[in-house]
């Protein structure tokens, strides 16, 4: 989509500090971090949100849970401590920009209720 900000971070229009890049995913660092890491992994085709999803988007969508999420998390050194992954979806869940995302959070203690 021409006018989704993070399209454009994949199509490289709007630079980032990508940490991770295959062929489906792309990750970078958030630019309002809220830990020591966190980092914002998105597929590179448009998906709006978790409910917007086809079929084929399964296995991008496990790629990045069950490959890059963990892989992501070893290169950062918090695997050990723990993590947090989070997908805000709609307004209310959070989400800011319509484009999927999964947010990739650790090197602190994490509370709950997230806010």
């Amino acid at each position: 989509m021409s006018d989704c900000v993070f399209c454009k971070i994949v199509s490289k229009e709007i630079p980032a500090s990508i940490v991770y890049e295959d062929d489906v995913a792309l990750a970078f660092k958030d630019l309002e971090p809220q830990a020591p890491v966190h980092v914002l992994i998105v597929p590179k085709k448009h998906i709006k949100s978790l409910t917007d999803t086809t079929p084929e988007d399964k296995e991008t969508i496990s790629h990045i849970m069950v490959d890059v999420i963990p892989e992501l998390a070893k290169e950062f050194k918090i695997v050990d401590n723990g993590f947090r992954t989070v997908i805000n979806t709609g307004v209310e869940g959070g989400q800011t920009v319509a484009h999927l995302h999964f947010h990739l959070i650790g090197g602190r203690s994490m509370q709950w209720p997230p806010g």
